[in-house]
């Protein structure tokens, strides 16, 4: 008799570490598979409303976008700052830091709550923007704040939940879940901790099973067919749309890394004091786009590039160059909203131009190659890029073309900036950690510089 109160401890403690092990990412991974499904749901029902109204009275979106973008910018600012942009510059810029310290500022409840309110009422005046960067955020929020579930948090614990709930946010987002693997690894932390690849893989797999759930068993794009015979242009093309690509990737990132350097004074000065009406004349001139482009740059374009794919679109040759316009006004008054899926339909986009060029290629092979070499271009992550679009179109087929269009535009696009998200993760940094990730970042120059000058004079 004695010993069952003994037995009963033993087997307190085994539940209670086995919950503290497992128990909480999962909780945190079920959540964030929910709120990502909902928080898509809502997106659609936002657009949706958008396009009746803007069928139904064309000429308000004149009014209604630039009225919206100035209760966005003022919400955000008054309310959710830390909340603006994509989110994966914050996510990123709490791993490349004190973990606690820049999560309790960018990665809170409230920052979570107003990122999904904000998105969802830009996305209701018709802004360019997607909703998968902010899930990131959304999922590394909440499991952060998991993190109160432990007796004894650290900075470990904290780090792999942050990792775990960004990775699987761009899971259950796109339901690419080797792209929420790799993202985790090429994008938010740059290397790979075995110790956190069990959590990471887990969590990935249970948001994931969340919306398959809800959602069912699909591939973001659907499945294009483009058969077993590739042309004897395919390297040919391979290489001019990674060029194209990567050209028009690093010139959006260099405008929105360099305003200074192109946005005339005037306009930054009213930036500066007065973002409320800078913000709605970003609206003005999204809303005068979208009305100059038929309404077709309006909202994320996945409608577009889905159009596209299966030849159901007829777009303008103009209208990657219009819906990169409308991304740089979406993006430049610090509204939330993702690029993810806008950069997806901006490289459709050049491949229904490139197509003019390579008429004896299937367009949907075109449009794959495109819309990988664009995302690659503006993120710098190639593998990621590829793996997210492979998965979107089940295009496994194509798997080499596509590594190597992503490696051809992600090698263009570093010519004229830096990886974008890093770059902008930096503004969230406190100056030691950003001259600290600067600093290795020079080290690792160095060592390249001086390992090659050491090569040439053993050669010598």
């Amino acid at each position: 008799m004695a010993r069952t109160p003994l037995l009963s401890s033993s087997i307190g403690r085994r539940v209670r570490r086995l919950w503290r092990q497992y128990g909480i990412f999962w909780l945190g991974a079920i959540a964030v598979g929910l709120i990502a499904v909902y928080y898509a749901r809502l997106i659609d029902v936002g657009y949706n409303a958008f396009l009746h109204l803007q069928n139904e009275h064309r000429w308000l979106t004149l009014l209604l976008t630039p009225a919206v973008a100035a209760v966005s910018v003022w919400l955000t600012r008054r309310f959710f700052q830390g909340a603006e942009g994509s989110g994966i510059s914050q996510v990123i810029a709490t791993l490349h830091s004190n973990t606690s310290a820049a999560g309790m500022r960018l990665l809170t409840f409230p920052i979570l709550i107003g990122k999904i309110l904000v998105s969802f009422l830009a996305i209701l005046g018709g802004f360019t923007i997607g909703r998968e960067g902010p899930t990131v955020q959304v999922g590394a929020a909440l499991m952060f704040n998991l993190r109160r579930l432990y007796p004894r948090s650290n900075a470990q614990i904290e780090r792999q939940l942050v990792l775990a709930g960004a990775a699987a946010g761009l899971s259950a987002a796109f339901n690419t879940p080797l792209a929420g693997i790799v993202f985790a690894i090429e994008e938010l932390t740059r290397s790979f901790e075995a110790r956190a690849s069990g959590v990471l893989i887990t969590a990935i797999i249970i948001a994931g099973i969340i919306a398959l759930g809800f959602n069912g068993n699909y591939t973001y794009f659907g499945t294009i067919d483009i058969g077993t015979h590739f042309p004897d242009s395919l390297a040919v093309a391979v290489v001019i749309t990674g060029i194209v690509t990567g050209i028009a990737g690093g010139v959006f990132g260099w405008l929105l890394l360099n305003t200074q350097r192109w946005i005339p004074e005037p306009l930054r000065r009213l930036n500066s004091e007065r973002p409320v009406a800078f913000a709605a004349l970003c609206g003005l001139v999204i809303a005068v786009i979208g009305l100059v482009s038929g309404g077709t740059t309006f909202g994320s374009g996945y409608a577009e590039a889905r159009g596209l794919l299966y030849g159901t679109e007829q777009l303008s040759v103009f209208y990657p160059l219009l819906k990169m316009a409308s991304m740089i006004g979406s993006y430049l008054p610090g509204i939330p909203g993702g690029i993810f899926a806008p950069s997806l339909s901006i490289g459709a986009g050049f491949g229904n131009v490139l197509h003019m060029a390579f008429s004896d290629m299937q367009l949907p092979m075109l449009i794959a190659l495109a819309m990988v070499g664009y995302l690659a271009a503006v993120t710098q992550s190639p593998i990621t890029s590829f793996v997210i679009v492979m998965e979107m179109i089940n295009g496994h087929a194509l798997v080499i073309s596509l590594m190597a269009t992503a490696l051809v535009s992600s090698r263009i696009s570093g010519m004229f900036a830096p990886p974008l998200y890093e770059a902008l993760a930096n503004r969230y940094m406190t100056p030691s950690a950003a001259e600290s990730v600067a600093g290795a970042q020079e080290e690792e120059d160095v060592s390249s510089a001086g390992q090659s000058e050491t090569r040439s004079e053993a050669k010598e």
